[in-house]
């Protein structure tokens, strides 16, 4: 039975559970069509092709495709905070310096998952477009990823971790730039871009001109 046939069927316990399989069979493939060609370069059509049923059953799941990448969005969301390394998990978080070793421990899990590195880094690229769906959140995203450095680096502050004032606010956006910067260099060259090692040696910079000695860090 296809999803097509699915929807004029009350649901039952099993069919509740083959539709959510399918559901997340089609946002992993929906993952892999973005990563590749980009929101508008992939189609509904050959999505659908690839999971083995029509476009309109993508439509029954998700309604339109712009519900379809808001699903995938939302998915990363969970993903992040089930790895606890996104904006969800930002009462639970290390605080201090230790949140910045926390970030260096994200690169190394975004080492693992290249698809969705790739996936992240090929949306959030688009999403500068004009009209492109996920610009708010990706916006929304970048706003609370700096919030967060920003917070971590008055903590360290506040207990006494570096001694010397700094604009957290430039600080932060810089070392969320350059977390997303090597990303995009790893994808097109990872046998010669090490991201974690760069990454670290970027923050130990950083923590080194505050005032703390990177040495004494893990």
């Amino acid at each position: 039975m296809s999803a097509d046939d699915d929807a004029g069927v009350p649901p039952t316990p099993g069919s509740r559970g083959r539709g959510g399989r399918r559901r997340q069979e089609i946002l992993d493939v929906a993952a892999a069509a973005f990563a590749t060609r980009g929101y508008h370069g992939a189609s509904l059509a050959e999505i659908a092709d690839e999971v083995g049923i029509s476009a309109p059953a993508i439509l029954h799941h998700f309604r339109t495709k712009e519900g379809l990448l808001t699903a995938l969005l939302h998915a990363r969301d969970a993903e992040d905070a089930d790895g606890d390394d996104g904006p969800a998990r930002a009462s639970s978080r290390p605080h201090g310096l230790a949140y910045l070793d926390h970030l260096v421990a994200t690169v190394a899990r975004n080492v693992a998952r290249p698809g969705i590195t790739q996936l992240y880094a090929v949306l959030s690229a688009e999403s500068v477009t004009d009209g492109h769906p996920a610009q708010q959140w990706f916006r929304d995203r970048y706003v609370g990823l700096r919030a967060l450095v920003e917070r971590a680096l008055e903590e360290a502050l506040e207990r006494g971790e570096v001694h010397v004032g700094t604009d957290v606010e430039q600080t932060a956006a810089a070392i969320v730039a350059v977390m997303d910067g090597l990303q995009v260099q790893w994808l097109l060259d990872p046998d010669r871009v090490d991201m974690v090692a760069v990454t670290r040696r970027t923050i130990d910079a950083l923590v080194a001109a505050l005032g703390a000695a990177p040495a004494g860090r893990p």
